[in-house]
């Protein structure tokens, strides 16, 4: 196959993929050639200048990188992402001098989706006009305008940022946005869900350790910052952060050095620390569970993400660019909304805003049995009346909290498993249980 027939739609992955991995990328209209370190044939595969190149780092990271050595040297416009892990060798000179040169940088134990979104933005010398940009900036409301304003102003300045807004409207997709429309934007974009770290391993995952530094500690290991360098650090929920490790982020932010666990060697990082939370980081102040100089430091630049309930106009939108995105993928019979189901979505509070918008409209796809979705198949009533600002806050906290006791019933009660299941940290859940005044016991 001649380089001139392989372009478009291609992934060069650079490892073995699993089959999730594999036939998740087919099923998303990418075609996937395989370049396994571990193989006898040392022949590299047939692309085109247009391929990426998903390069696995978790395992034979080294071997991984030579590849990709050969493969750029074979077709020099290729460009790739990077998988790492926690047995990434990071420190190892020849990953650590190939990282920088990644469009991005994944871990890989975060989602398919992440991966997917990350080919989506790939290639392009050059980010896309901030108005074409998915998701999040789809859409001509006031709300969505200044948004788009604000992150063009924020996106170049080297200035802490800190992002707040309710569950699901898209605190991530800004700050990658922010991240492309920077100086940085062919550096890496590290995103780390702090309510997600294990509270023991919050230090290392984000600063690093050396060897014998801690029971279990067989291995030096590189922390996200110093990954990122030269990059972005994007913080999510930021105020799950332990008071230990805000301590040590505080220093980042005024010296711009780190120190792995178990060495008392400084060492000089440079990124660019975008932050996000979902809750009250002023009250978390005043109860002392955030540090009043961390806070200070991070709010020097703040971008708030309007709900959707706020976004007038949007949300038809909204709902076709999610149908449009999901039909290419997957060929479904649905192409629009009737005209009942338009004032559904309209009416309705959206407590979830846009990922629960677009997993409704992805679920209503797959059910449908016509061209034009119900509001049965979103799961919403055809006649709701009208209702002012404070009903629709109440009716978004009781779908809140039903949502929760459901989660929490499917999930037998185990914690884990809810916040799992939910996509958010286990403080998150009995965070949202004591918001609701739910008695786990007695639920039980």
């Amino acid at each position: 196959m001649s380089r001139g027939e392989m372009s478009g739609r291609c992934v060069v992955w650079v490892g073995r993929p699993s089959v999730e991995e594999h036939f998740g990328l087919l099923r998303a209209g990418w075609r996937t050639l395989v370049a396994d370190p571990a193989s006898q044939n040392e022949a590299l595969p047939e692309c085109g200048d247009a391929a990426i190149a998903v390069v696995d780092l978790r395992a034979s990271a080294l071997a991984a990188v030579r590849i990709l050595h050969a493969l750029r040297e074979n077709y020099p416009g290729i460009a790739w992402i990077g998988l790492t892990g926690s047995r990434t060798p990071a420190h190892e000179p020849l990953v650590r001098q190939a990282l920088p040169q990644a469009l991005e940088i994944i871990d890989g134990a975060s989602s398919f989706t992440a991966l997917r979104q990350a080919l989506q933005r790939a290639p392009g010398d050059a980010p896309a006009p901030i108005e074409n940009r998915p998701s999040i900036l789809t859409g001509d409301s006031p709300a969505i305008r200044m948004l788009s304003q604000n992150i063009r102003k924020f996106a170049p300045v080297e200035l802490p940022l800190l992002i707040t807004g309710e569950t699901g409207t898209g605190k991530e997709m800004a700050a990658r946005a922010l991240h492309q429309l920077s100086p940085r934007h062919e550096q890496p974009f590290a995103a780390i869900n702090c309510g997600a770290l294990p509270a023991n391993l919050v230090q290392s995952e984000l600063f690093g350790h050396e060897r014998g530094s801690f029971t279990g500690a067989t291995a030096r290991r590189i922390g996200h910052f110093e990954s990122a360098d030269g990059g972005t650090v994007f913080l999510d929920e930021i105020g799950d952060l332990p008071l230990d490790a805000q301590t040590n982020l505080l220093r980042v932010l005024q010296e711009g050095t780190i120190e792995r666990i178990g060495s008392c060697q400084s060492i000089k990082v440079d990124v660019r620390v975008l932050a996000a939370t979902h809750v009250d980081l002023e009250k978390a102040v005043s109860q002392g569970r955030f540090r009043e100089d961390l806070f200070y430091r991070l709010n020097v630049l703040r971008l708030r993400m309007p709900p959707l309930r706020e976004r007038n106009g949007d949300i038809e939108l909204l709902a076709q660019y999610f149908l449009d995105a999901f039909r290419e993928s997957y060929g479904t019979r649905a192409r629009a909304f009737s005209t009942t189901a338009r004032k559904a979505m309209n009416a309705f509070a959206w407590p979830g805003n846009v990922r629960e918008l677009m997993n409704r409209v992805q679920r209503a796809a797959v059910i449908a049995d016509d061209a034009l979705i119900t509001p049965e198949d979103l799961e919403l009533s055809a006649d709701l009346p009208g209702t002012d600002r404070d009903s629709l806050g109440s009716a978004r906290t009781s779908a809140e909290r039903e949502a929760i006791v459901d989660c929490l019933r499917a999930s037998a009660f185990n914690i884990s498993e809810c916040a799992r299941r939910l996509r958010v940290s286990r403080v998150t859940v009995y965070r949202l249980c004591k918001k609701h005044q739910l008695a786990l016991d007695q639920l039980r």
